[in-house]
């Protein structure tokens, strides 16, 4: 698979964990490596950069942007896009479009971007992931121009992002269950929790990531 240079990829880690118990939930050690090295793994082919919005340290190492809500007192998902449109903006003047992922969903589909793009032609607009769990809207596929509304948005009081998905008419493509080592699995499993964790190392150790 080519990626597409006409996409940056936004790692969403700017969270508080709080489910977690307040370690970093994206830098918890999944099946020997930090929880977002799995989801830089599967987006790295598909996207042409990639950079990590996030409000704590530990991301350095990877070797990418690391970049900071512009709002304080962590807003929320929204505020973390922004931040990464923003910073696309000013730093890929060439790239139109950006794909959002969370940190936390380390089983997120190899043809993610490809078919949100296929999508987003097609209705004009942009377009966010949904499965049979429901829409993701932290999922998806932003024109870079968005952020400057979006910055005026948050600045107006706007925090969730399935409103602000709900406004843009964005278009939702539907990505079927996912099978490792015998089992369907949502391709955008989350890991909120403990047990969540435990039930990612599970998986994968059933299906090791191929390299």
């Amino acid at each position: 698979m080519e990626p597409d240079e006409n996409v940056v990829g936004i790692v969403l880690a700017g969270g508080r964990s709080s489910r977690m118990g307040g370690p970093d939930k994206c830098l918890q050690p999944l099946v020997g490596k930090p929880m977002v090295a799995h989801v830089l793994a599967r987006l790295r082919p598909q996207v042409s950069d990639i950079v990590i919005s996030a409000n704590a340290d530990g991301y350095a190492g990877f070797g990418l942007p690391v970049i900071a809500d512009s709002l304080p007192a962590f807003p929320g998902p929204l505020a973390g896009i922004e931040a990464g449109l923003s910073w696309v903006a000013a730093n890929r003047p060439g790239v139109a479009w950006a794909v959002t992922v969370p940190g936390d969903t380390p089983f997120v589909p190899d043809d993610l971007v490809s078919r949100l793009a296929e999508a987003s032609r097609a209705a004009g607009a942009m377009a966010v992931a949904r499965s049979g769990t429901g829409v993701h809207p932290v999922v998806g596929l932003w024109p870079v121009t968005m952020a400057g509304g979006l910055k005026a948005a948050l600045a107006s009081g706007m925090r969730r992002v399935s409103r602000w998905v709900e406004m843009q008419g964005a278009a939702q493509v539907l990505f079927p269950p996912s099978e490792i080592g015998g089992r369907e699995v949502d391709p955008f499993f989350n890991v909120n929790q403990k047990d969540d964790l435990a039930e990612a190392e599970s998986l994968f150790k059933r299906a090791p990531e191929p390299s």
